[in-house]
């Protein structure tokens, strides 16, 4: 069975990324839940797409510059909401029992990886009871080597678009370069329909991951097709889907 992962809390139903997004994707009964952390200068953790605020904030500027205090006063777009920590959105997703969690870690706006970002997220996971259902994930292999050194039992996630597939040599060269690495390889579909011999040859279904899928079409395409892991910004449909094969089966 294909397992439903909740990309950035469902940002398609609720506010990308939000506190909001993360109690009410539970609700739906998906599989996972995605979200992406970036680490400020003040030693905040904070879960939050992009590395600056311009997108999906009221404020813009870097991530890695805000302090406590602004991040109390900036809102996320469409809500009241402000930005949420990771230990908050933890907090929110524990009553979920086994429910795995796919936390990407991310980048700052140089594209430079946060010193000590890995061992501090590893160490909210593990405060939390949650490090043996979580996937550490990222396109930078140099940050999925951080997380095999410093927290070598949390499992690992990588993800590879066209383009990023590209700068690595191509995507037959980057599956040799992650083989060892990761559990579970996240593949865009555009790449994955061009690749999927290829794709296939390597792995089995249970270890790839589609994303990121919203049409019905689409979504109908790769649950037919017996894919492991398949991650929307509209659960809610994909888990419709799903359903109604399962039932027409």
């Amino acid at each position: 069975m294909t397992l439903i992962t909740g990309h950035r809390g469902a940002r398609n139903l609720w506010p990308e990324n939000s506190l909001t997004g993360f109690r009410n994707v539970l609700a739906l009964g998906v599989d996972a839940v995605e979200f992406d952390v970036h680490l400020t200068d003040a030693g905040e953790l904070v879960v939050i797409h992009d590395a600056t605020l311009d997108r999906t904030t009221d404020d813009e500027g870097p991530v890695r510059a805000l302090t406590p205090e602004a991040r109390q006063r900036v809102r996320l777009k469409g809500s009241d909401e402000t930005i949420p920590t990771l230990a908050e959105v933890l907090a929110a997703l524990v009553p979920a029992k086994d429910l795995p969690l796919h936390v990407e870690i991310k980048s700052d706006e140089t594209t430079t990886p946060y010193s000590g970002i890995v061992e501090k997220v590893a160490a909210e996971l593990s405060q939390f009871g949650l490090a043996e259902r979580s996937y550490l994930t990222s396109f930078d292999t140099s940050v999925l080597d951080d997380c095999r050194r410093h927290a070598p039992d949390i499992a690992r996630l990588v993800s590879v678009n066209a383009a990023w597939a590209e700068t690595q040599g191509g995507l037959k060269q980057f599956l040799t370069q992650v083989d060892g690495l990761v559990e579970v390889v996240a593949i865009h579909h555009e790449l994955m329909e061009a690749e999927w011999d290829l794709i296939t040859d390597r792995l089995p279904l249970d270890r790839l991951c589609v994303w990121t899928l919203n049409d019905e079409a689409l979504i109908r395409r790769w649950l037919e097709r017996g894919i492991g892991h398949l991650t929307s910004d509209s659960p809610d449909l994909a888990l419709r889907l799903r359903a109604e094969a399962a039932g027409s089966a």
